[in-house]
């Protein structure tokens, strides 16, 4: 099994840059901190936008234009499902935290493959996110991978600021 590495860095507080080989894939802009509206360019593609939706805003749509591309929330076990409706077909994928002292996030599919680990770093610094993603040969053969790579750093966040916000 041969794997794939990204890398996504905060550029400040408000803003993510995903890359491969130093070459840049997509940004994750969000609009405020405590707010999980945000916006992802890729490269040679139109954009996307979050939108909390739901009177407490615990699903997360995006969006092309007004089509629903891809929705998730957390289920009450803390992992975040990820229901995706490209080509119009819909998969549904568990998003979820793993360990404490090497922590990291993973993304699987519903037949249980590991697609995607994402290792988050806290750059105490700056007080800035760095994720070390790889990905499997499945992952990579998915013709929506971009937009999958930057919706799992948008859950990644995502938990991390619910997770803070309730201690």
């Amino acid at each position: 099994m041969t794997v794939s590495a990204y890398q996504a860095k905060s550029t400040n507080s408000l803003s993510f840059d995903l890359t491969k080989d130093g070459k840049l894939i997509g940004k994750l802009s969000y609009k405020s901190w405590f707010k999980f509206n945000a916006v992802i360019e890729i490269t040679n593609n139109p954009n996307y936008k979050f939108e909390p939706k739901g009177f407490w805003g615990t699903t997360i749509e995006l969006k092309e234009g007004e089509k629903v591309l891809l929705k998730f929330k957390m289920n009450w076990n803390g992992e975040i499902i990820i229901q995706t409706y490209f080509n119009n077909l819909e998969k549904d994928y568990i998003f979820k935290h793993r360990g404490i002292f090497k922590e990291s996030f993973i993304l699987i599919d519903q037949e249980g493959n590991e697609l995607l680990v994402m290792k988050p770093n806290l750059k105490w610094n700056n007080m800035n996110y760095e994720y070390q993603l790889t990905s499997s040969d499945i992952f990579e053969n998915f013709s929506n991978k971009e937009i999958l790579l930057m919706s799992s750093l948008h859950c990644a966040n995502y938990y991390i600021s619910l997770m803070m916000s309730y201690q």
